[in-house]
This record gives C-alpha cells, sequence and structure tokens, in this order.
C-alpha cells in the first residue's frame, strides 16, 4: 500500500468548478507497474493514523513550499503555495523518518524533505542562478532533456544502476542549504542539485529533482527502477 500525495486544484464538476484534490495518472500508473497498490492522501491532522496503514510512500510534484517554512521572504516567481499541504506533506515526512518507511520524494517532495528537516530553498533559479535549463513544460515533460550526475553508490544509483542520465527538469525552486544530516548525491551541468539522500542509510529514501512518473510512462528503464525499488523496500518492511 503506497500513499501518493495529492494537489489541491480547481476541477470542473456537475456543479461547475470545485476545488479538489487531484494528482496525474502517471503517478499512480507508475506504482501500479511497480506492483504496488496507491492510495491518494488528502491533508488531514493525524499523519500516524495515516502511516499505520501504509507500507511506502510517494512525496509528488506541485506548487511552490511557503516561503516563510525555511526563513526567507516570498519571491515574486511564487506560485501554487497552499498552507493545507504544506503543513500535512512536512508532518508526513517528519513522521515517514522516525518510522524509516519507504519514500520516493519528486520534484516538489525532494523541497519538501529539505524544508521539513532544517534546509532551505533557491526561490527561482533564472533570477538567482541564471539557468533557464530546469523550468521545460509541454511535450518535453516526456523525454529526458537535462543531464544528471550521480554520486557512484548512491541510493538513487544503487536504485537505477546508472550515475550518468538525461532527465526532464520541471521546477524553477531547489535545494540552496541543505537540512542537517542530508547531503547532495545527484547534480545537473549548473551544479543545482537533482537527488539528495540522509546521511544515514537507515531510512529508504529516494528523492529526485525531476518527474521519473513521466518519463516511466514512456517506459524509461532508469525512471521505471525507482518505483520498482519504492515498491521492493515497502515489501521488505510490510507488517504481517
Amino acid at each position: 500500500m503506497i500513499g501518493v500525495t495529492t494537489q489541491p486544484k480547481c476541477a470542473k464538476s456537475a456543479a461547475g468548478d470545485i476545488e479538489s484534490h487531484v494528482i496525474a495518472h502517471t503517478y499512480t500508473d507508475a506504482v501500479l507497474r511497480a506492483g504496488g497498490t496507491p492510495v491518494l492522501l488528502v491533508p488531514a491532522p493525524d499523519v500516524s493514523a495515516i502511516l499505520d496503514r501504509l507500507d511506502g510512500l510517494v512525496l509528488t510534484g506541485g506548487g511552490d513550499i511557503e516561503a516563510h517554512r525555511y526563513g526567507a521572504e516570498p519571491h515574486p516567481t511564487m506560485r501554487g503555495t497552499n498552507f493545507d499541504r504544506d503543513e500535512f506533506e512536512i508532518a508526513l515526512v517528519r513522521e515517514a523518518r522516525r518510522r524509516e518507511l519507504p519514500v520516493l520524494a519528486i520534484c516538489r517532495g525532494l523541497q519538501v524533505v529539505n524544508v521539513a528537516f532544517g534546509g532551505t530553498l533557491i526561490q527561482d533559479i533564472p533570477a538567482e542562478v541564471g539557468s533557464r535549463d530546469h523550468d521545460e513544460v509541454g511535450h518535453a515533460v516526456w523525454h529526458g532533456h537535462q543531464p544528471v550526475t550521480l554520486e557512484p553508490g548512491c541510493l538513487v544509483a544503487e536504485a537505477i544502476g546508472e550515475t550518468e542520465l538525461m532527465v526532464n527538469s520541471i521546477h524553477h525552486q531547489a535545494v540552496r542549504d541543505l537540512a542537517p544530516g542530508f547531503r547532495a548525491v545527484g547534480w545537473a551541468g549548473d551544479g543545482i542539485v537533482e537527488a539528495i539522500e540522509p546521511d544515514s542509510r537507515g531510512w529508504p529514501l529516494l528523492a529526485v529533482q525531476w518527474h521519473p512518473e513521466y518519463l516511466g510512462h514512456r517506459e524509461d528503464p532508469a525512471s521505471l527502477r525507482l518505483f520498482d525499488a519504492l515498491v521492493a523496500a515497502a515489501r521488505s518492511v510490510r507488517r504481517p
């Protein structure tokens, strides 16, 4: 049973446009293909009760994290912030770490991990770094268009069996200061952090800044292996 976080979004309904909790089918398809059962999660106060019923977790992409959560003033390019989602996912990942529950953190998910444990973010890569290589949208999301180098032997490299790969970058924010107890293990050519992991290997966390759920939908082997690794880890800790 793999929890998959959702994002708030206005959706069409019989009552007209209505605020909803949604997520792209590419996430759930990837979990299903790997042999897991996806369970969609919405913000709720008791994360412990939720995790009691789960064997693994996918922290999905989406809007920006509120800047005050890492001690910053919001940049004008901030978009899609949501108080309830931030509160829920930060509490969720803190409890997941305490339990050493397997987690796959994708894009915003990686940033949630970093902020939850005391890290900070670059709020807008083009404005602060000068690079425009990370915010591809449209048809580009289905294809690897940016090279990433992984540290040999890191958790992500072990999961996918490669240290040099082409990924799809769909983010305008990134790690600035790493949270204590974490280290960078993947980088784009301009130095932007593309993967992190905890210093201690007791927690099976795979955290990547790109979107393997899109690439996996086009049968990218490295992307599929990330979900395979999550489900395999979830099976290994599953309660009887």
